[in-house]
């Protein structure tokens, strides 16, 4: 396809892409992530096929084998297959544009070098891949085997310990504010996307120019267009995570069977009784510095198996395995809701964007927009399989009847009258899910935002960095009925009875907090009572986050400490100890311990980095998360932050925690990180009368010869 694109960059270096029509964007947006994101791309491409060890080396190995079994390239290739013919010439032209740029990109990568990664052509359906790799744990799956752990070793009634409404999951703050709360009468969307803070960031800041269209938003790199969040001039949308559940698993019994062929024929007992599988074939993994992997791949009518020694099957006549496999919407409707991010991109209004998320299927996702015309909404949009409610809690027993999916639910949607609020707590998504956040941000985001009818865009950062944090009450309470204490226990309880409850960065009493949380953390989860749950659970590592026992007691503290489902645990007593035990700390400040620490592909790259310490807590507003007993750093936290003004798109604002460029040592890789610490934003320029044209030689000449040459390869 000829260049007809032209790339210009503001004061961050965020790209601004020009060209003569979609295709061409595309590929311009495919090349520019080649050159400003080619580690990260390549990085995201070989995780989705599951090749990632083969440099990253065992680290990497366990998401592997999850990858190759879970088939999502061949689910990717198959999504990409139904596609439309357009989205599918799309997607295709943004391919061809990272093809383009990626050997240039990773010149400029000292990544590359670093593991002996040769950078190699991407197929038509790797973007559908790269989305699929960074969403198929979004939907928390792995809380099911945790939840199945808990019931095998407690009993079903304690199911309810840990399965509240807790901040382990995934989540996001969002918020609508229509034009009779604002100082121009137009309406403002803000909020900020809480994700793994990495390095690079999960979102580059983009703006799309064509003639049939002019976007601006935050892009996910490696994937075309702009989908979550996105301002077209006359209408704007932003998502959260609805927390809805829509993926199953399901305990499955197999057994080889000898029919003469090399490794014989292997079967499924399913509701009506023993089945061939679908699928077998075996695959090996590499593993840089270590021994390749051979993995058995093979799928049941339910979907992929997962987990489960499958090896005495072989060639072994009524062996029997117990295995569990993953039903998930993009396997079983080859859709990955692709057709929506061009509709996305066009749309003029409300009913357009609302049109595109009719077309929506994973992540599922609340979703606001608002447009200049008045219009407003307020939906659920995605693929929510219709099946017994025992699937959404467990594993489900794959040869009982009734489990199976009976096509999908109407997402639901609301009228938006006045502020519309969405922080992954249980709403219009409630019929969809199991597990939801602590209605805590909610709350605090509608007290704020109560507070004017007269709001700007600047004025959303105070909403954002907010760092009151309702969720002392359950121990705070606890320490005030304690006696009996030491003079220095006793100083620390009083201290933090009288503490004004904010996660400052710089605050004293919210660090004596924090200490005193992880302590009871602790102590709570070396209790005699959850002894059988402190592991090592049978699982691959992979699942390690959501079967972590110390971190399944943080973020459950509010509850155990209240709860009658633990009998004997003596909370006096633990309260009490930890008091002894931290009460004598060195006094430190809550950002002092709280510090960024964001996660990168390549273990030890950029150990000597400094970074800064910071406020709030996963239960604040602004949701910089640790895991208390585990560690204080935070690895999680907003990914993003934007304000969307409708009244003039020029004066919405946007931030990203480091910078508009991966490669280490850029101008841009990390310039905007002392804002994003601040809780300062920076402005949308879509004039490109006031950005800098990129010449022919900033982006690389001669990319159709190397294209052409890359395509031989291939």
């Amino acid at each position: 396809m000829p260049n007809r694109s032209r790339t210009y960059r503001d004061a961050w270096g965020i790209p601004h892409l020009r060209a003569a029509g979609p295709h061409q964007l595309a590929h311009a947006q495919g090349q520019n992530a080649a050159h400003d994101r080619a580690w990260q791309i390549e990085v995201e491409r070989h995780r989705s096929q599951g090749t990632a060890a083969a440099f990253l080396g065992a680290p990497a190995l366990s998401w592997d084998l999850l990858a190759r079994r879970a088939r999502l390239d061949d689910t990717a290739r198959r999504c990409f297959d139904a596609l439309d013919p357009a989205t599918a010439a799309w997607v295709t032209a943004y391919v061809d544009g990272v093809n383009a740029g990626l050997e240039q990109g990773a010149a400029a990568a000292p990544e590359f070098a670093a593991t002996g990664l040769t950078p190699t052509p991407w197929r038509p359906w790797t973007p559908l891949g790269v989305w699929l790799a960074h969403h198929i744990l979004f939907a928390g799956f792995p809380t099911k085997l945790w939840r199945e752990e808990v019931a095998r070793r407690l009993g079903d009634p304690a199911l309810e310990l840990f399965a509240t409404d807790g901040p382990g999951t995934s989540g996001s703050n969002g918020w609508l504010v229509p034009g009779h709360r604002t100082a121009h009468g137009a309406p403002i969307i803000a909020g900020d996307p809480h994700r793994p803070l990495q390095n690079p960031g999960f979102y580059q800041q983009l703006h799309l120019s064509c003639p049939e269209f002019d976007v601006v938003g935050f892009a996910v790199p490696g994937v075309p267009g702009i989908a979550h969040f996105g301002h077209t001039g006359t209408v704007a949308w932003a998502i959260t995570n609805a927390m809805a559940d829509y993926h199953d698993l399901y305990e499955e019994t197999l057994r080889g069977a000898d029919d003469g062929t090399t490794g014989g024929r292997v079967e499924a007992l399913g509701p009506d009784g023993w089945r061939p599988v679908l699928h077998r074939h075996r695959e090996t993994v590499e593993v840089a510095g270590g021994d390749p992997v051979d993995v058995d791949v093979i799928e049941t009518e339910r979907g992929p198996v997962i987990i489960g020694d499958t090896g005495s099957l072989a060639g072994a006549s009524r062996a029997e395995a117990t295995v569990i496999s993953l039903r998930y919407p993009p396997r079983v409707t080859a859709d990955l809701g692709f057709a929506a991010i061009p509709q996305l991109l066009h749309a003029r209004t409300v009913a357009d964007i609302d049109r595109a998320f009719d077309r929506w299927i994973e992540p599922v996702n609340v979703v606001h927009a608002a447009d200049t015309q008045g219009g407003l909404l307020h939906r659920v949009a995605g693929y929510v399989p219709v099946r017994h409610p025992d699937n959404t809690l467990r594993v489900v027993p794959a040869r009982q009847p009734g489990h199976e999916w009976r096509g999908c639910h109407d997402t639901p949607r609301a009228e938006v009258d006045d502020l519309a609020v969405m922080a992954n707590a249980r709403g219009i998504a409630t019929p969809l899910g199991a597990e939801f956040a602590p209605p805590h941000r909610a709350d605090r985001i509608t007290e704020l935002l109560r507070r004017s009818h007269a709001w700007t865009a600047p004025e959303m950062a105070a909403v954002h960095m907010d760092t009151r944090l309702p969720a002392t009450a359950p121990l705070l309470d606890g320490l005030a009925r304690l006696d009996g204490l030491t003079p220095a226990a006793a100083r620390l309880r009083d201290r933090l009875l009288s503490w004004d409850r904010r996660m400052d960065a710089e605050s004293g009493a919210a660090a004596d907090y924090a200490r005193l949380r992880s302590a009871v953390v602790r102590r709570i989860a070396a209790a005699p009572q959850l002894k059988s749950l402190a592991g090592p659970l049978p699982y691959p590592a992979v699942f390690e986050p959501w079967l972590n026992l110390t971190g399944k007691v943080a973020f459950a503290l509010d509850n155990l400490l209240v709860t009658d489902l633990l009998p004997g645990l003596d909370r006096p007593a633990i309260l009490t100890g930890a008091l002894e035990e931290t009460a004598d700390a060195d006094p430190v400040t809550w950002g002092e311990l709280h510090r960024l620490a964001p996660l990168r592909a390549l273990p030890g790259s950029g150990a000597d980095e400094q970074w800064p310490g910071l406020g709030g807590d996963h239960d604040c507003v602004l949701a910089t998360s640790s895991v208390p007993g585990i560690t204080d750093l935070s690895s999680r936290g907003p990914s993003a932050r934007y304000v969307w003004d409708l009244a003039d798109r020029d004066h919405s604002l946007w931030i990203v925690p480091l910078g508009a460029n991966g490669i280490p040592g850029n101008a841009h890789h990390r310039d905007q990180l002392p804002l994003w610490a601040a809780g300062q934003l920076a402005p949308v320029v879509t004039d490109f009368a006031q950005l800098t044209e990129e010449t022919e030689d900033d982006r690389g000449g001669g990319d159709q010869g190397r294209i052409s040459s890359w395509k031989s390869k291939a």
